[in-house]
């Protein structure tokens, strides 16, 4: 005689599993799209002034000067892919907050509807946050520190700037704050199952 056990009771509707990873808090989920949102300004920014919208601090030809030519073309491409490599690079914080940060979308070959893992994520979101945190934060306080400035007083276009640049600051700290948030949510995770 054989026995077998008895099928475990299906789970209640809208209940979790007890190895899914838990949803992220309220705040992890609004720190990453302050990220996400981060880096569109100075982008804008950027794209303004190649297109020779008076932006304060720098002039059209005095930026195009840095290109062969001087071509508004190369300036053009160039600004667009380094807003382009940045957006994308502050859009991948979602994936720390979404479902596609947990399993694979299926839409990608090979991989889709795996599990992420989520060591690899955390050690690939670490040292990004700590990397934007210092190219930014250097960036921005070195600029300000060295600029020379004969009067005390910023123009309209400084603060226009500073405005654009200014939440790059917060890309990296948010970025490390979510990256916790992830992995405490899968260490707890795995604690459980």
């Amino acid at each position: 005689m054989t026995t077998t056990d008895p099928a475990p009771p299906e789970p209640r509707q809208g209940s979790r599993p007890e190895s899914r990873v838990p949803p992220p808090p309220r705040w992890a989920v609004r720190a990453a799209h302050v990220v996400a949102w981060s880096t569109l300004p100075s982008g804008v920014w950027r794209v303004a002034l190649v297109l020779g919208v008076p932006v304060g601090v720098m002039e059209r030809e005095e930026f195009l000067a840095a290109f062969p030519d001087d071509s508004p073309l190369i300036a053009l491409a160039y600004v667009l892919l380094i807003g382009a490599v940045a957006e994308a690079a502050s859009y991948l914080t979602f994936g720390l907050v979404r479902p596609w940060g947990e399993v694979v979308p299926r839409w990608i070959p090979l991989a889709g509807g795996r599990p992420v893992n989520h060591r690899l994520v955390v050690l690939a979101a670490s040292p990004g946050a700590l990397a934007v945190t210092v190219l930014w934060w250097v960036l921005f306080f070195g600029g300000l520190l060295t600029a020379p400035s004969p009067d005390p007083g910023a123009s309209a276009g400084e603060v226009v700037f500073l405005a654009a640049y200014a939440p790059l600051l917060l890309w990296g700290p948010l970025l490390a704050a979510v990256t916790w948030s992830y992995h405490r949510r899968h260490r707890g995770a795995r604690t459980r199952s």
